[in-house]
């Protein structure tokens, strides 16, 4: 079973029961007992966007569908869309936990303050945050190893200079100058340069997880400088549809946007949620849970290509494939060996970068133009 709100209506309601019980303690209320939720489980999701057909979000709710159908009557689940990071946030998590939901998933990087603070006020409230790095007794943290598909994306699109005849300049649309943002700005150069060493990255940033009509400004812009394809770390498809109106190549993101971009999308690195979201209420229900730090990669499901353009070379097509194979099986890691700064310092001199290092990235990778802007 599943139930859908709206922000809105959440806030209606917070708002009511505040109006009805202003001086109530958020723990005023029993917490469940491990056989309730034994019986059934009550889970929500909070997302900063819209669900539309392809993205972030919409990959969080294929996720949060396929938890459904695969527990059935052990859980019930619904969604609140649309939040913005910040007060609103927090108090459409605190509400949610106040109505009794006894696990919450929520879906984005500036969420995590807030959740940590709700989450102090309601002990027996499980809480996952998406993208997050701060763990608390009842609070866990997952998300994906987005850069292991940038690379493969990276050498996808260098390939394309065979078709080009030049080296290959790629555009990518980033939303706010966050280490998850700059690991796959970076992996991508990696990956281009690791086929063509010619090839470069320019980037765009629109300060928005979503805001299409920006988002296709700033692809435009990227096409007025010569980028060549064009990829995006943002909820919309619009750096494909771009990409598709100006005869450009195109690498989507978060979802296969083959849709939008049906002559140019080479492939698309695509996120994939819904086991993790099985396991995580098996193990609420089993009383197995205990506060996490998830950061699973190809190796889990949690990314993988979408299906390549048969404008990508077949010789090109078999050595991604052959990397891809090389990561999941742990021979290959995108940031390891030498790695200098778009400045020639030296990130890394051998090895592979350490987890610590890439979950703080500040830096862009040589073949990277211009310089990052601070968070």
């Amino acid at each position: 079973m599943s139930q859908n709100l709206s922000r809105r209506r959440l806030l209606a309601g917070l708002a009511s029961a505040c109006a009805a019980a202003p001086f109530a303690r958020a723990q005023s209320s029993p917490p469940a007992s491990p056989a309730a939720i034994r019986e059934r489980l009550r889970a929500a999701f909070v997302y900063v966007t819209p669900i539309g057909a392809t993205g972030w979000t919409a990959q969080h709710e294929k996720g949060r569908l396929h938890m459904q159908r695969a527990l059935g009557a052990a859980v019930r689940s619904r969604h609140v869309a649309n939040v913005p990071e910040g007060p609103d946030a927090e108090r459409v998590v605190r509400e949610l936990a106040r109505q009794g939901e006894q696990l919450i998933f929520t879906t984005s990087f500036g969420y995590m303050e807030s959740v940590l603070r709700v989450a102090r006020d309601f002990p027996q409230t499980r809480f996952e945050q998406c993208s997050g790095y701060k763990l608390a007794a009842n609070v866990g943290a997952y998300n994906g190893r987005f850069y292991q598909g940038r690379y493969l994306a990276g050498m996808v699109a260098a390939h394309m200079r065979a078709r080009l005849g030049h080296a290959v300049v790629a555009g990518m649309v980033a939303s706010f100058p966050i280490p998850e943002v700059v690991q796959g700005i970076n992996a991508f150069t990696l990956g281009m340069r690791a086929v063509d060493p010619d090839a470069r990255m320019k980037v765009a940033w629109v300060n928005s997880w979503y805001d299409p009509g920006r988002e296709a400004d700033a692809a435009r812009a990227l096409v007025a400088q010569g980028a060549d394809v064009l990829t995006h770390h943002t909820n919309a498809p619009a750096a494909v549809q771009v990409a598709q109106e100006t005869g450009r190549w195109a690498i989507g993101y978060c979802s296969d946007e083959a849709q939008y971009g049906p002559r140019v999308q080479l492939t698309a690195v695509t996120l994939h949620w819904g086991d993790f979201y099985v396991r995580t209420v098996r193990e609420v229900l089993a009383g197995r849970w205990r506060p996490s730090n998830v950061w699973g990669g190809m190796d889990q499901g949690f990314v993988r290509l979408a299906p390549f353009l048969a404008a990508v070379p077949e010789a090109a097509q078999r050595q991604v494939l052959a990397r891809e194979r090389d990561i999941i099986r742990g021979r290959f890691h995108p940031f390891s060996g030498r790695i200098l700064d778009n400045r020639g310092g030296v990130m890394l001199d051998g090895g592979v970068m350490p987890d610590s290092q890439i979950q703080a990235m500040d830096r862009y990778v040589m073949g990277v133009d211009g310089e990052l802007p601070r968070a």
